[in-house]
């Protein structure tokens, strides 16, 4: 932390602006938040965004670009006059603004030194970056991927330089950790529906995986290449990248051979193929709760894949299937148990839910599950938008006033 004495020049300019133009903290986080959401861009909560600006003006982090920015426009001055250029080489690596990754003095010097000699790179750097990937996952969870790519990708950037740089030891870590910053970016490329990034992003992680011998990074990708096809409606691309990753042989744990698993059963629901899909489902299942057993032995990126999320699965394979009863009772069941810190993804479980309710004749659930989730399927999730337009139009293909109801809430959040 910094003392009043070592402040920097920006932080205490900044404080001493935003006391002078705006008043208290909280009334600048709030014009913050006011910005951002005309702009199209969504901010973490008051409170979060009220912990980081007291951050930035005790000089404990540098703000980001997109964040010197907005603080610009609400201070109604320049970023070049808030934030005087020559600062801006002080930050070594871009983050999210999160207390919980802001580096302390010495690790902000040792981050510094191997930026700017990334053959210097040690493991309490690379702990640092593991820990902001691990970080940023759970936010991107909340907000949603627009206001975090641009920072992710910047950060792969210096992960690059050190794995082009590093030497004995260190250098598989430092692939590794590439690796897996390539795949959170296909995921968020292809949250934004950037189909071609996103492609582009999973054959990278799966190309550096193959470099230092990761199955399970390479599983991975060829489970998440056949999500991007089932995305698209390709239920023969999806089954078949959902089978070369099940035909893998090498050391893959019990999770990701469960999400291969469920993938093609996807695939194989998309199309009607129940048998298939519900034997493959089994199969995830099993390895799902062993994978649960221990959860201490899944790579990091598995985090959130355990037996409340596999529930919704199943409830959407009995949704493709046309088991709408069946469909209803897991998605309820899931949903329930879904932290609600996972906004992008319960807008979709819940327009889901509700397009199941509504295939099932019941327009009274239907409109009150998806009213609650309409604001967050519009900013968060464009899948969610398009199932919750597609309930609409089952609603009005029954005759259900509910039907008007869901589309003026749709155009209005739009």
């Amino acid at each position: 932390m910094s003392t009043a004495a070592s402040t920097p020049e920006w932080a205490a300019n900044l404080r001493a602006e935003r006391k002078a133009r705006v008043g208290s903290v909280a009334d600048m986080a709030r014009r913050l938040r006011t910005i951002a959401q005309e702009q199209g861009m969504q901010l973490p909560t008051l409170a979060d965004i009220t912990r980081t600006i007291r951050g930035w003006e005790r000089g404990d982090h540098y703000p980001s670009e997109r964040y010197r920015l907005l603080c610009a426009q609400a201070l109604e001055t320049t970023e070049a006059d808030l934030f005087p250029p020559e600062q801006a080489t002080v930050v070594p690596v871009p983050a999210f603004p999160l207390a919980s990754i802001a580096p302390d003095p010495d690790l902000f010097q040792r981050i510094t030194k191997a930026v700017a000699q990334p053959a210097r790179v040690d493991a309490v750097t690379l702990d640092w970056l593991a820990t902001c990937l691990a970080e940023h996952r759970k936010v991107e969870d909340s907000i949603g991927s627009r206001p975090l790519i641009g920072v992710v990708r910047q950060q792969l950037g210096v992960v690059a330089d050190f794995a082009n740089s590093a030497r004995g030891p260190l250098a598989e870590r430092v692939v590794d950790l590439a690796a897996q910053y390539a795949q959170f970016i296909a995921w968020m490329s292809l949250d934004i529906d950037d189909q071609p990034a996103a492609l582009a992003w999973y054959d990278r992680a799966h190309d550096w995986a193959l470099e230092i011998g990761d199955a399970n990074m390479a599983i991975t990708t060829l489970s998440m290449k056949a999500h991007q096809a089932w995305s698209a409606g390709n239920a023969r691309r999806c089954v078949g990248l959902a089978e070369a990753a099940r035909s893998h042989s090498g050391q893959v744990t019990p999770g990701v051979r469960g999400m291969a698993a469920q993938m093609a059963a996807r695939g194989h629901a998309l199309v009607g193929t129940a048998d298939q899909a519900h034997a493959l489902l089994d199969e995830a299942e099993t390895l799902i709760s062993g994978a649960a057993e221990h959860s201490e032995d899944e790579p990091a990126w598995m985090y959130f894949y355990d037996e409340t999320w596999f529930t919704l699965q199943r409830g959407m394979a009995e949704l493709h299937l046309s088991n709408w009863g069946q469909a209803v009772e897991l998605l309820a069941s899931g949903l329930a148990r879904l932290p609600e810190s996972y906004g992008r993804d319960r807008a979709w479980y819940a327009s889901c839910l509700a397009r199941a309710y509504a295939k099932a004749g019941d327009a009274e659930a239907s409109l009150s599950t998806a009213l609650p989730v309409v604001t967050d399927a519009v900013q968060l999730n464009r899948h969610a938008v398009k199932e919750l337009a597609e309930t609409a139009g089952e609603l009005g293909s029954r005759g259900a006033p509910h039907a008007v109801t869901l589309r003026y809430a749709l155009a209005a959040a739009r």
